[in-house]
């Protein structure tokens, strides 16, 4: 049977009946068999089909314990249309939400629910009496699976509907690259509201490996205990993880080097050195970091180790997906990106220079709809069959895709592009600065000039700063105007929230 003919609830199953004994997740003290596991979901799919119908949605609060594993998947087989969403969430944004879901359910635990009724996770169990399993009941390919409101950096969050063949292409895609098998041992610390989180919750099980529930990165302590009692081949973690756990344990990692296998990174930018560091800790760890968005997870990946010449890349298109660039009147550039299972392989890609565009991707795992939106107004981000990410970049004759900004964060110095990132980079490097953002401001005679915003550890002297890189970009590059603030807006994954500053 094809990989995304089949949801990851069916892949549970088979694991239930193939291996039954082995272990499927590890919270603590608490460890699940994989038929301890299907049981517990057919006992919650049995509860939701007793409160809802088919296709209703059901807003599940997302925290990191098992009892969401067994609802959530039991809210799957019961046909239900998950909305996973952070317990932290705040009242303006599950408003906005719920306005769109319009859930039947809400299930779990929720800071901010107010008035509204939200059934503890432990309800959500009834006895099988009168349930049973048969082919009908597992998920189909094209049905909608999951809701998962963005949290991008401009404007309101989308309903990004995402059905059992995305999800499970984007699995099969991932697993493809980073070579996962039924022998891993991941410790999950990621939040799970997220694509990332829930992409590796179904990358894990879909092979049929364990998985480990740590809360979070917090306890050092705690996070090396679990790598070394559970034997942890690999874990997931975003960029600010890596520099916390560089901070509070400095090279403790490179005790590990010979057990993880595996790392997978993203949802945010990484400097060459953290890369270099991590790389020179674990030589022999398969590192990966990503590129993508809600809409088209994992779109890209590098290894750091095998394209060690392309670190400051997003790497390759993934399996079985493509990348091109697009110029903003619709027509591609020319070039695509194809992945090859072995680097040493030519690329299938056409080359006519490195002109910027708009990056555009192709595959099963790009999502099918926006919840509520008008499919006419779904279209306009697509080029043909290729999504609009909105990111601007573009590929190199090796095959390398390069982003330089946000579509819509891109600086416009009188008919110039500027990209954020390009100055923040050298921003970051000067002594005083810890983080800045770039933004464009309205001026006169250019159209645009670039203001840069700066958390900084200590007073700088801003004319010194604008000589400093007046040896690194090109003048007009160079902020005209700075300001100090306390810290940059950003988004829960830690990407700066640089239109926010324009306000």
């Amino acid at each position: 049977m094809n990989w995304i003919k089949m949801s990851i609830e069916r892949y549970i199953f088979n694991h239930a009946q193939a291996t039954p004994q082995k272990t499927a997740l590890i919270s603590g003290k608490v460890e699940v068999s994989y038929e301890q596991l299907w049981k517990e979901i057919e006992m919650a799919a049995a509860w939701f089909s007793e409160k809802a119908e088919r296709g209703d949605r059901i807003i599940v609060s997302a925290s990191k314990n098992i009892e969401f594993v067994y609802t959530y998947f039991g809210a799957h087989l019961a046909r239900m249309i998950c909305v996973p969403i952070d317990p932290e969430t705040n009242e303006t944004r599950l408003k906005r939400i719920i306005d769109v879901a319009k859930p039947k359910l809400i299930v779990g635990e929720l800071r901010n629910h107010g008035e509204l009724h939200v059934i503890p996770f432990e309800e959500c169990h009834q006895e099988l009496e009168n349930f049973r399993i048969d082919n009908d009941m597992f998920p189909k390919e094209e049905d909608i699976a999951d809701l998962l409101f963005t949290t991008g950096t401009t404007g309101l969050p989308k309903g990004v509907a995402l059905t059992y063949g995305n999800q499970m292409a984007a699995a099969e895609n991932i697993n493809t690259f980073i070579g996962n098998t039924a022998d891993d041992v991941e410790m999950l610390a990621l939040p799970i509201s997220h694509s990332f989180g829930l992409g590796r919750l179904r990358c894990v099980l879909a092979k049929g490996g364990t998985l480990v529930m740590l809360g979070s990165f917090a306890s050092m302590k705690k996070f090396f205990g679990e790598m070394e009692r559970c034997r942890v081949t690999g874990f997931g973690m975003v960029p600010a993880s890596w520099a916390y756990i560089q901070k509070m344990s400095g090279e403790k990692i490179g005790q590990f080097a010979h057990q993880l296998k595996y790392i997978e990174i993203g949802s945010a930018f990484m400097s060459l050195e953290n890369k270099q560091k991590l790389m020179s800790l674990l030589p022999k760890t398969h590192i990966c970091m990503h590129y993508g968005l809600t809409e088209a997870s994992r779109s890209a990946f590098i290894s750091f180790h095998d394209d060690k010449e392309h670190l400051m890349s997003a790497g390759k298109a993934s399996p079985n997906t493509e990348i091109a660039v697009f110029n903003e009147e619709g027509e591609m550039l020319g070039k695509t990106s194809d992945y090859k299972f072995s680097y040493s392989q030519p690329l299938d890609f056409k080359s006519n220079g490195t002109d910027d565009g708009e990056i555009c991707v192709k595959g099963e795992h790009v999502c099918s709809d926006y919840w509520g939106m008008p499919k006419e107004e779904f279209n306009k981000d697509f080029f043909g069959d290729y999504f609009r990410t909105g990111d601007w970049g573009h590929i190199d004759d090796d095959g390398y895709i390069y982003l330089v900004s946000r579509k819509k964060e891109i600086i416009n110095v009188g008919g110039k592009k500027v990209s954020p990132i390009e100055v923040e980079e050298h921003l970051n490097e000067i002594d005083g600065i810890v983080e800045s953002a770039c933004v464009g401001i309205h001026d006169d005679v250019l159209g645009e000039v670039v203001k840069a915003f700066c958390v900084c550890s200590k007073e700088v002297d801003f004319e010194v700063v604008k000589k400093i890189l007046f040896k690194k970009i090109e003048t007009y590059k160079i902020p005209v105007f700075f300001e100090v603030i306390q810290e940059l807006p950003k988004t829960q994954n830690g990407k700066i929230q640089r239109l926010m500053l324009k306000n």
